[in-house]
């Protein structure tokens, strides 16, 4: 007596018995984020000179000419990719140009004791020692090259200036300059150190695609 065996029987074994077929393979690569760069790579970060202040708070972007236009990081269900219309883009240009900007910022935003906040003041900000690293996965070494460096220090004027108060003068602090970029892959992060003249970590930022 003879038995009728399903059809879906001989398809089962067929993908068992098969190296070259996969379920996996038959499912297309979906997008699952997509992430914009148009205006550069953005890094931002709080620092401290010390575990009482002053605190700061570190606001930087790199960018290029036209590198960045309609630069996009795909992630996808196998991977990442990074691409600029249809094209795939592996390495970061010749040059890169970062800015950042460092001004003052409170250590706690929930408790501020009135007269005990400590401000950043010239010769504070000009003691840290910067630092920039190309960091690819736990592996950090030194971005050299820099050119074209350039900083100002512009004095803040309070909204509404009281002139029986004696308010400590208070800056924002502007770095500019060129970094050397040929080679680097997309897949590094730039690193940005803040060190004090005892070593002590200031402040540390990433940009990354």
């Amino acid at each position: 007596m003879s038995r009728r065996i399903p059809a879906s029987f001989f398809l089962a074994v067929f993908l068992l018995l098969s190296p070259s077929v996969s379920v996996l393979d038959a499912e297309p690569d979906h997008e699952r984020n997509v992430w914009n760069y148009d205006g550069g790579l953005q890094m931002m970060t709080d620092g401290a000179i010390s575990s009482s202040g002053p605190c700061f708070r570190v606001n930087g972007r790199a960018t290029a000419p036209a590198f960045f236009q309609n630069l996009k990081r795909v992630d996808t269900d196998t991977g990442s990719y990074v691409r600029r219309g249809h094209d795939i883009v592996t390495e970061f240009p010749e040059q890169l140009h970062l800015t950042f900007v460092m001004y003052d910022f409170p250590c706690d935003l929930q408790i501020q004791a009135a007269g005990t906040r400590t401000y950043l003041t010239k010769a504070v900000v000009g003691s840290l020692r910067l630092s920039l690293y190309w960091k690819h996965g736990m592996i950090m070494r030194p971005a050299n090259g820099i050119s074209h460096w350039h900083n100002i220090a512009r004095l803040l004027t309070p909204d509404h200036p009281d002139p029986a108060a004696q308010l400590p003068e208070r800056y924002e602090w502007e770095f500019e300059f060129d970094l050397p970029s040929a080679g680097i892959p997309v897949t590094d992060s730039l690193v940005l150190v803040l060190r004090t003249p005892d070593g002590h970590i200031a402040a540390r930022a990433a940009a990354r695609l």
